[in-house]
Order: C-alpha cells, then structure tokens, then sequence
C-alpha cells in the first residue's frame, strides 16, 4: 500500500488537476497524513464486503461534490479516471515489485475491481477490459500531466515532511514504480540504493519483523497509521 501511493504521490504533483488537492488546503499542509487517509479508506474498500465497500465509496463521491460545491466548479471527469488509473498502474506494479509477476487473468481481477469502483462513482469512458485499460492509460498519462508550480512546490512539502533521507528513499521507490513517462517527467533516474534495501525488507518479511522494518522508516507521529492498515502478510 505505501509503494502505491508513493507512486500516486509523484503522479499527483504532475496531474494537470492538482490545483483540486490545493483548493482545500490540506495536501499541502499534510501531505503525508492525506497520503495515509487515503491508504485507510482503499484499505476500508478493499477488504470490506460490497454493501460496505460501496457505502465508503459513496462517502467519497459526496466529499468531492462537497468540494466542488465550495469551489463552485466541477472536478474534470478525466481527473477522476486518472486517479483510478493510477490506482490500478500501482496496485499491479507495486505487488510485482514486492512479490512476483502477474499473469494475464490475475491482471484482469484487479483491472475489474477498480472498474466496478469506477462504475460506482458514476465514471464515464472507462475501458471495458484490462487490455483496453493499457491503451487508455498511456493516452490519459500522456495528456493529462505536466511539471508546473504546484510539481515543485508539492516536492517542497514532501521534503518539509519527510526529511532529506526519507524523502530520498520516497524518490527511489517512485524511480522504481512509476510509468517511464513520469519518471523522464521528474527526472526521477534509477532506483539505486532502493534495491539492496528491498531486498532486506523480503528477507525480513521472510522473519516476521517486516511490520517493524516499515514502521522505523516512517516519522513517528505517523506510525499509528500503519497499525491501521493490513499489514498480516509483512
């Protein structure tokens, strides 16, 4: 979950709807605890049944109309879709990266279970099936992200937040997951260093103190969010 949205988070500052996540003021003020927020809720979505799962789905449509009421304008219908996309790009990336290769129909499964979200939040255009999905996501990347003032100043706060040697860790990862595009984008480079220190992590994932490991990477005062997510299989 933290690989995923460490990805998300460099593709956020890119997105040409960023403004939206300045509008209220919170990412800015706390990048790192709207990162984790959102983490809990996709954990909510994720690992609840469907009457549950779909009514913190609907809880998320009616913060973003609320939003859109404050600001009196409407978020984009393909801002929308990109954070869905880039939710699937990082689900699938992020497992093969920590895990293993993904076949064909394991794609399909989490290509579908965004879909159905998508389909619950009353998104349009949205491609039937994963291998359309592909071709969808590479024009959406391509047309809805570029580097601006909102890029920089969003690397600022991470920076503000995590700490130099955190937040050269957080680069690392997203060198690693992120579409070639974003990478060239932020001239992001080459995992590096990120490699030696993955492989540790599965040695002690392997052990039972993978939990420990994520925690002691983290700023204190953000820690209790870990404890929130499902983390059984570290």
């Amino acid at each position: 979950m933290l690989f995923i949205f460490a990805g998300a988070a460099a593709e956020f500052a890119l997105n040409k709807a960023v403004d939206w996540l300045y509008f209220t003021g919170r990412l800015p003020a706390d990048p790192l605890g709207r990162l984790f927020s959102t983490v809990v809720y996709a954990r909510k979505i994720i690992f609840s049944e469907l009457d549950e799962a779909n009514s913190y789905i609907d809880q998320i449509t009616n913060i973003h109309k609320g939003v859109e009421q404050n600001r009196g304008a409407q978020i984009p219908g393909w801002a929308y879709r990109d954070v869905l996309f880039m939710l699937i790009w990082y689900s699938i990336r992020s497992y093969e990266v920590l895990y293993r290769k993904l076949n064909e129909a394991e794609k399909d499964e989490i290509y579908n279970v965004f879909y159905r979200v998508g389909k619950r939040m009353q998104l349009s255009e949205l491609p039937a099936t994963y291998n359309q999905w592909q071709l969808a996501h590479r024009e959406h990347l391509y047309a809805d992200t570029v580097c601006s003032d909102f890029t920089t100043d969003l690397y600022k706060q991470y920076r503000k937040h995590l700490g130099i040697v955190r937040y050269f860790l957080m680069k690392r990862v997203q060198a690693l997951v992120v579409p070639t595009h974003v990478n060239r984008t932020l001239k992001l480079g080459k995992p590096g260093i990120l490699m030696p220190l993955l492989s540790l992590y599965k040695i002690g994932r392997l052990v039972k103190i993978g939990r420990l490991f994520i925690e002691n990477i983290l700023p204190a005062n953000y820690r209790a969010y870990v404890r929130q997510i499902r983390l059984t299989d570290l």
